[in-house]
């Protein structure tokens, strides 16, 4: 076994010719530290951020990057060489510290490659190598000609955040040297960086905190990836009927158990971990967030403040909700562009009273980047039709929002809509694939037709 000495560089070849190796890390120290796997580009960003394998992300898209194994201060990986895409060069193995101590009180780390279950290179470093850095590079595994290794140390003071920054910078600043005055929209948007880090710590603390909400989210990755969608980026409305119809689903706690499954699907379209909470009976009301700190119990006290009430009116919820995201609800002829789209989980049990505001509504919402997923609670006396995963009866009562699905008059298709006899009998798989059957579409015709301007939202 070669001990590798702090920026020296071997060519893997020298000592194995197997194209599976192994990643072994341990570091001593006395606080928490997170061992994480970059996969990046011939350019060392990180342009596809299920590369990126860290605890909670224990394995690439097709497997060729594995964490067997990992806690605080340790981290076991299994790659493939062979089995990685063109656009994975670079391999970065990092160590992040939480809470207020640095890497420079480290006791002891070592790093070593594995190949046929032998160890063939190793490197050792202490605190002695840093000060008060938050974050370290290790090694890295890169493929120049053929892969290669290299015993990095690199510290770095604002830890993760600092880390994904630079992933995301160095590509920029070289372009500008080699392409003078390259197109803004052809670099990396410049919170890109700091958008990953916060989910990142995100999902660090759903963890920690709030397992279900994990579990949840991770279902709703796996519906988002296969809708194309797996790095889009939204804000997540919730939209619920308070009319006192639905008495019985919010005191059996199904509305929040569904509120809980929205908020996990906007952990995966934002970084914030919340989600906004509108109300709607006889009135509209915009009832704040809900969050990853207060989601528990927080409908029993939501209807607490916001009592049910006697009638359904869609528009004015409508209403409520346009004018928080665009400061107006009027008429619009013309595209109201925004970097983020909006979508709205819309929840009924019922027909509403103002159909003529609901109809407008959605007409003038369609040059918005808003798109409006309705789902009715109910059973039906009168057939079935069947839609995605399961066979859903429809009501009389739903038969306007059949026809808001189908409406005229729209600069584009901005709704869908399906029906369940219970939200507690659906899975989440299939609930997340549900909401995901129309809006991937609409994303990319709001991109063709000006509601988007990022290039990022090109599907």
């Amino acid at each position: 076994m070669k001990h590798l000495i702090r920026g020296e560089k071997v060519k893997l070849s020298d000592f194995t010719t197997d194209t599976i190796v192994e990643i072994e890390v341990i570091i001593n120290a006395h606080a928490e530290i997170d061992i994480t796997c970059f996969g990046l580009n011939e350019n060392k960003k990180l342009a596809d951020d299920r590369y990126m394998i860290f605890y909670n992300q224990t394995a690439s898209p097709s497997q060729e990057i594995q964490l067997l194994n990992h806690k605080s201060g340790m981290g076991h990986f299994s790659i493939d060489l062979s089995k990685l895409p063109a656009s994975i060069q670079n391999l970065v193995f990092t160590a992040t510290i939480d809470g207020n101590e640095a890497m420079g009180t480290i006791q002891s780390g070592t790093l070593q490659i594995k190949a046929g279950g032998q160890a063939i290179l190793e490197y050792s470093f202490s605190g002695q190598d840093f000060q008060n850095e938050k974050a370290i590079i290790m090694t890295e595994i890169y493929h120049k000609g053929v892969w290669r290794a290299s015993s990095v140390g690199r510290g770095f003071d604002g830890g993760l955040a600092a880390l994904l920054k630079d992933f995301g910078g160095e590509v920029a600043e070289e372009q500008e040297q080699q392409q003078p005055a390259p197109p803004v929209q052809q670099q990396p948007p410049p919170e890109t960086a700091q958008s990953q880090s916060k989910k990142i710590m995100l999902e660090k603390k759903m963890a920690e905190q709030a397992p279900k909400l994990l579990d949840l989210s991770k279902k709703a990755k796996v519906s988002l990836e296969k809708a194309g969608l797996h790095d889009h980026q939204a804000k997540v409305a919730l939209c619920l009927d308070i009319s006192g119809s639905m008495h019985s689903l919010y005191r059996s706690g199904k509305i929040q158990e569904f509120a809980e499954r929205i908020l996990a699907l906007g952990t995966r379209f934002d970084d914030d971990g919340t989600i906004d909470i509108f109300l709607f009976g006889a009135n509209a009301h915009d009832a704040g967030e809900l969050s990853v700190d207060n989601f528990n119990g927080f409908v029993n006290n939501l209807i607490k403040k916001y009592p049910l009430e006697g009638g359904t009116y869609y528009g004015k919820a409508m209403k409520t909700i346009r004018e928080h995201y665009f400061g107006s609800a009027s008429k619009r002829n013309s595209p109201y562009a925004s970097n983020v789209p909006v979508y709205v989980m819309f929840v009924t049990d019922g027909a509403t009273f103002d159909e003529s505001a609901t109809i407008s509504h959605i007409q003038n919402a369609s040059y918005e980047p808003l798109f409006w997923q309705f789902m009715a609670i109910g059973k039906s006396n009168k057939g079935t039709k069947k839609r995605g995963f399961f066979t859903s009866m429809f009501q009389s009562d739903f038969t306007f929002l059949e026809k808001l699905d189908d409406l005229k008059g729209r600069y584009l298709d901005n709704a869908d809509f399906f029906s369940i006899e219970d939200p507690g009998h659906i899975s989440d798989s299939e609930l997340y694939d549900l909401l995901m059957q129309e809006y991937p579409q609409w994303v990319k015709e709001a991109k063709q037709k000006g509601l988007l301007a990022q290039a990022q939202y090109q599907l």
